[in-house]
């Protein structure tokens, strides 16, 4: 997803697949204006780019949590290792996104559905804002400003980075706003091998129906088509998988390249190199790469140029000293895309930068809170490891933990697009 790369024009051809549900809504781009179908406050609009994944029926491969090999079966895993997970395996094609949400499109999602700046639904926290933590808040909030104007991005630089204080019910809303919403546009296009759909959509204010149910808390997809946030097996798919039979078992280490499994991080990625004042990513032609902290050098980091550095060195709604405050938040989230390097489905990202929220609903890990719904994580993070990108790095966390959403700022997700009609379907 990219909220920049608005494409505004549709052939008739791309209209007509998509039937009697498609809608165009004059000036559309004027997010925010006017009024929609039903007489009330037009949403913002968003662009959402996917890439398709085919291969429908491929074989799915063994991983034991956090360790570094992939198995044909769970039956090759070595006795007595800790539980075995067939992962990957992915029965129909459907779309995921080739970007994360990007910190602009939440902002317009937060000023759709909360236009007044009450937040019923706790979609924002001060410790978000860039007066509470310059370095890392994305999101300011303003209860002086208009009906519809209350949330802004921090700082231009921000817009264009991933949002990194996601939990799942976030998510899932933001998929329900887009699945409630009115599509203006469905374009397909291709680079390369890979295939692309670019969807334009006024966001619905309609946030705790639609794809997911949220008065449930264990909720899963109620609909066959449309957006969603991805499975766990969509998206290691969409990462890993190799339909031409490269890496091992027809699965890569990385996102980014087969690399080899079993030797710890000798074959990963190279970490990007950021802008300090804008996050934008200065080592593009270095290949592959990933945004994340190699061993033996400093994480990928940056700092809004309009802040003093001692700053954002310092500045922390935690009340940490500088060495602590140091020591625990080490590493910046960067400009989506910018890395260059592409799964085997054309998508960007899934390597490094934010940790994803799938919406595949697990059961707690010892001593977790079983009264709690846990959902399963994917995707390698700025400030860790490249041991975080390997297919078996299957986390998990309760899907509404206020605590680490509101202290962690490298949590992100993106949407996917399950079904024969996709978002088309009335």
């Amino acid at each position: 997803m990219h909220v920049v790369s608005v494409r505004t024009r549709l052939g008739r051809a791309a209209l007509a697949a998509c039937g009697a549900s498609v809608l165009l809504a004059p000036s559309a781009g004027a997010a925010g204006a006017g009024t929609g179908p039903s007489g009330g406050a037009r949403g913002e609009v968003v662009t959402v780019t996917t890439a398709r994944v085919g291969a429908p029926g491929n074989a799915a491969v063994g991983v034991v949590p956090f360790t570094d090999a992939v198995y044909g079966s769970c039956a090759d895993a070595p006795p007595g290792s800790a539980e075995c997970l067939m992962v990957g395996g992915v029965d129909q094609p459907y779309e995921i996104g080739k970007f994360e949400v990007t910190v602009a499109q939440w902002v317009a999602f937060l000023n759709t559905v909360d236009r007044t700046g009450r937040d019923p639904h706790h979609l924002y926290d001060r410790t978000e804002s860039s007066s509470a933590w310059p370095k890392y808040g994305p999101v300011d909030f303003s209860a002086a400003a208009a009906d519809g104007h209350h949330y802004a991005v921090a700082f231009p630089q921000w817009a264009d980075k991933p949002y990194g204080f996601a939990d799942f019910l976030k998510a899932a809303r933001f998929v329900n706003s887009l699945y409630n919403g009115r599509l203006i546009a469905r374009e397909s296009s291709t680079s390369g091998t890979f295939e692309y759909v670019t969807y334009r959509v006024e966001l619905s204010p309609q946030t705790e129906r639609g794809m997911y149910d949220l008065a449930r808390p264990d909720a899963t997809r109620a609909r066959g088509a449309g957006f969603v946030v991805p499975s766990q097996d969509e998206w290691i798919k969409a990462a890993y998988y190799d339909p031409s039979g490269g890496g091992t078992h027809s699965y890569w280490k990385y996102p980014t390249n087969p690399g080899v499994f079993g030797d710890g991080d000798a074959s990963a990625p190279a970490p990007t190199v950021l802008d300090p004042a804008t996050g934008d990513v200065t080592n593009g032609t270095t290949q592959p790469l990933a945004s994340f902290h190699a061993t033996g050098l400093p994480a990928p980091s940056w700092c809004p140029g309009q802040v003093r550095p001692a700053v954002c060195a310092t500045a922390n709604p935690f009340g940490l000293d500088p060495v602590a405050y140091a020591a625990a938040y080490q590493g910046s989230l960067s400009t989506v895309g910018q890395a260059r390097t592409t799964s085997p489905w054309g998508t960007l990202d899934q390597g490094g930068n934010a940790v994803e929220w799938t919406d595949t609903i697990t059961a707690p890990p010892a001593g977790g809170d079983p009264a709690r719904v846990w959902r399963r994580e994917h995707g390698g993070v700025s400030n860790a490891g490249a041991y975080q990108m390997w297919p078996s790095a299957v986390g998990l966390q309760p899907q509404d933990n206020p605590f680490f959403s509101h202290t962690y700022p490298w949590l992100g997700f993106r949407v996917g697009v399950v079904g024969d009609s996709g978002p088309c379907k009335p």
